[in-house]
């Protein structure tokens, strides 16, 4: 019989590019999602049966050694941007991965993955990136033979990055940013799967590695990038950060006052994030380590930011039209 994985978060952005090379791979695929009735498209990823989503919640043990009963390999791709209710940073990146790990150890599994991220830190200000760091810790305490990946900000077709900032960019004539000399590393999502893939298949040695694309920019260069793929001409703000974190204050507080109704486009937490810069250190071990050539941004983005332009997937047809004119 074929072996089996079970994803945590299969269904997101980064899961589902791991199921489905688990599955190109010929494991059998368990995807642990709160609500696997929402994850049914995982199915179409290998051969009927080869790939399920089943119902699990990361802050419950029963829930955890269901999902990894019988497994041999675990991946662990939860994570938050933002807390939501009882989803809270301790709960879901500390204290759900602790979990994780300490059922695999108990129930036998030979190997465990971690997606965490680069910034990791316990002493950071921000609770993301500490919490991240407490997961590791927890992991690599109870599975000290787990593989821990720190990608950089992701990029593809179904990103939170390119795509929301794409989006803004539709309205008005500015594009408010913070942290404009912030550095970013953004690395293909498929890579950041590849590299878990190979993982789980014993091919790498244990321990920790911060993955991060061929180009390092700042941030208000990619945004620049990204505006002249999706043909708009915008201006830049760079929001100080006293103004961020202003800002910030006051969409938590009108977020409570409406309970939840009102999402907060920015947190404070993401603020202190964004104070840091985001690339791969220089000492750390990456993609060379891996085997894994990474993708460049422009080989993917303008597949899918074409979607944003003013005329659509129109607007390159009517580019062609002005040249013939002339």
């Amino acid at each position: 019989m074929s072996k089996l994985v079970t994803i945590f978060g299969g269904s997101g952005f980064v899961g589902r590019y791991v199921a489905r090379r688990m599955a190109n791979a010929g494991w059998r695929v368990r995807v642990a999602v709160r609500r696997p009735n929402e994850a049914l498209f995982v199915k179409t990823y290998g051969a009927v049966g080869q790939v399920e989503p089943i119902l699990c919640n990361i802050r419950n043990q029963a829930s955890v050694d269901a999902a990894l009963d019988g497994a041999q390999a675990a991946v662990n791709c939860v994570g938050l941007l933002a807390p939501v209710g009882r989803n809270t940073f301790d709960a879901v990146h500390a204290q759900g991965a602790e979990r994780i790990a300490e059922s695999a150890v108990r129930l036998g599994l030979s190997s465990l993955v971690q997606i965490s991220a680069i910034g990791a830190d316990t002493e950071a200000e921000s609770d993301y990136a500490r919490t991240k760091a407490e997961g590791e810790a927890a992991i690599l305490a109870h599975f000290p033979q787990a593989v821990i990946l720190r990608p950089s900000i992701i990029f593809g077709a179904e990103d939170q990055f390119f795509n929301r900032f794409a989006a803004m960019a539709r309205f008005g004539p500015f594009l408010p940013i913070v942290g404009g000399q912030t550095c970013f590393q953004p690395v293909y999502v498929d890579d950041v799967a590849q590299a878990v893939e190979r993982a789980v298949l014993g091919q790498v040695s244990a321990g920790v590695y911060e993955l991060g694309g061929p180009e390092v920019c700042d941030f208000r260069t990619l945004m620049v990038r990204m505006l002249s793929e999706v043909r708009r001409r915008r201006l830049v703000i760079n929001l100080p950060f006293w103004v961020a974190r202003l800002m910030a204050a006051g969409f938590s507080v009108a977020q409570g006052v409406t309970l939840g109704l009102f999402k907060a486009p920015l947190t404070r937490d993401q603020v202190a994030n964004l104070a840091n810069d985001n690339i791969v250190s220089v000492k750390a071990r990456g993609f060379d380590d891996l085997g894994i050539s990474p993708t460049a941004m422009d080989a993917i983005v303008p597949d899918y930011l074409w979607r944003f332009r003013p005329s659509g997937q129109y607007d390159a047809i009517k580019e062609s039209a002005r040249n013939l004119r002339t």
